[in-house]
């Protein structure tokens, strides 16, 4: 059942691969390539090197940077020594990390120097004094760590052991410490290698720009790694940077978020850009507009694949399969697909009770990997899970094929008139216009009908369509009451750190905490 039934722990993803493929490629940082064997070694002198600064089972070790091999080792590193890496989030405000570092509790933490000003700040306004080990490209975690003992350390790693805290978006609030466990990876390894729509290549390589503070970038680093594929390093998300990098090491593998998507095609080097080596782009952290979909298809070769998960999932929850991606049959191109093995899905209506097939609901989820709860929030926990249910906050409905739809979140949907509007399916619809590059969809108060729909529009470069052309255009293809009765227009959309379009920002000039308390 197992494809390495001897791996438990997130440590022996790297030993396995390390004992059996050792010069396998497992890391590319621009012209370096770092081995399993090697990877393996270096985790363990950083482990090694974290034990004797008195670091224990359960212990918080912080890391605040971007891309890099230390990254990847210190998570490794980190997981050989039963305490939880805790990524923090370096697009945040300093108040915002302040609270981050002030929950988390963490022992030490590992911080990039190019972002010493803000880390001094950040734990200042804590109120905390904390262990900072500094890392940069003179000095990086395997110089410091290079004197200690490159051999297993002897710890003995549970599986119910917290392997990884991340903490949500704060889309909806603040931010809650999500904590991921050592068999919660490994369970969902399993269903993925129970999934025949996942096939690895030997020579697989797989490009990271993702945030390393994201579940998608952990979550599809693990599951490369678990399956001894390497990872193309990226540094951060940009656009012209991920295109060069494409053309330099042919990767096979690419995730991004449909926003990034739609960066990178719309930079003009993508023209000229060779992607022939892919041959499979996953997508996933948002819903994917139909015609941002449409358009990828055609510009890009290889197949497709979406993830729908969760920060609590562990990874993905469903899947839209390949052969699920047909530009001939639109509809199934909006679809988050089937369940992975092992997973379940309902989709409940306000009172608990499950829905007719078709109808919109609360989608709940019932997976073995699920996480094992918020850090310091049993409160908060129990809201979201319900006898062995997840309840993910997104409504969906299901077809008569099996397939799934997320037609929005619960907190995002529209109510005008007493009629319940999804977002989503007036996005889908404003997407397919030549001249709109991205769009958002909310609700802002109106006198009359409780809240009116507003569209957010970013227009393609040089075009200017306006605002009665596009609800004219909605008006040919929605229902009346789902037509916006305003539109905005926007140069670009305030994003939240991953990468998702922050609808709780685009809400908030047209809402005061009186009318409404918006997350």
């Amino acid at each position: 059942m197992w494809l390495y039934p001897e791996v438990r722990t997130l440590g022996e993803f790297i030993e396995y691969h390390g004992r059996h493929t050792p010069d396998r490629r497992a890391l590319i940082w621009g012209k370096r390539t770092i081995s399993f064997a090697e990877y393996n070694s270096a985790a363990n002198r950083i482990a090694n090197g974290l034990l004797t600064h008195g670091i224990e089972a359960g212990d918080r070790i912080g890391f605040l940077g971007l891309n890099s091999p230390d990254f990847y080792l210190a998570l490794i590193g980190t997981a050989k020594t039963r305490a939880a890496f805790t990524v923090f989030n370096w697009r945040l405000a300093i108040p915002e990390l302040a609270q981050l570092i002030t929950d988390s509790n963490a022992r030490l933490t590992i911080v990039e120097r190019s972002m010493e000003e803000m880390w001094n700040a950040a734990l200042a306004a804590s109120g905390r004094t904390m262990e900072t080990i500094w890392i940069d490209e003179e000095e990086t975690l395997e110089s410091r760590f290079a004197g200690e003992a490159d051999t297993k350390p002897d710890v003995r790693v549970s599986e119910e052991d917290i392997a990884i805290q991340l903490y949500t978006s704060g889309t909806t609030g603040l931010p809650k410490g999500v904590m991921l466990s050592h068999g919660g990876f490994n369970r969902m390894r399993l269903c993925e290698h129970l999934e025949p729509a996942y096939q690895w290549e030997a020579d697989d390589i797989f490009i990271n720009p993702l945030p390393n503070f994201h579940l998608l970038s952990i979550g599809i680093a693990f599951q490369c790694l678990y399956n001894g594929v390497a990872i193309s390093i990226v540094r951060q998300f940009d656009p012209a940077t991920v295109l060069e990098t494409i053309g330099r090491d042919h990767p096979t593998l690419l995730t991004l978020t449909p926003t990034m998507i739609q960066m990178m095609l719309d930079h003009p080097d993508a023209a000229t850009t060779d992607f022939s080596s892919l041959r499979l782009t996953l997508y996933a952290g948002s819903p994917i507009s139909l015609g941002l979909i449409k358009r990828a298809i055609e510009m890009m070769p290889g197949k497709f694949m979406q993830f729908y998960g969760a920060t609590e999932a562990n990874g993905a929850f469903s899947i839209l399969r390949p052969d699920e991606h047909d530009l001939e049959d639109e509809a199934k191109l909006q679809s988050c697909g089937r369940p992975l093995p092992l997973i379940d899905f309902r989709i409940i209506d306000a009172d608990g009770n499950d829905v007719p097939e078709g109808e919109p609901g609360e989608l709940l989820i019932r997976a073995p990997a699920v996480f094992a709860g918020y850090w310091n929030q049993p409160e908060a926990t129990a809201k979201v899970l319900d006898n062995g249910w997840y309840h993910s906050g997104d409504v969906a409905r299901r077809d008569a094929e099996g397939l799934y739809y997320i037609i929005d979140r619960v907190k995002d949907m529209i109510v005008s008139g007493g009629e319940n509007i999804y977002s989503a399916e007036v996005e889908n619809v404003l997407s397919t216009h030549a001249e709109v590059a991205a769009v958002a969809v909310i609700g802002v108060p109106d006198e009359r009908w409780g809240e009116a729909v507003k569209a957010c529009i970013v227009r393609k470069l040089g075009c200017q369509v306006d605002e009665a052309q596009l609800i004219a255009f909605a008006r040919e293809r929605l229902a009346g009451y789902k037509v916006p009765k305003s539109i905005s227009f926007f140069e670009e959309f305030p994003l939240v750190p991953s990468g998702k379009i922050s609808k709780k920002d685009l809400r908030a000039p047209f809402w005061s905490s009186e009318e409404r308390s918006v997350g």
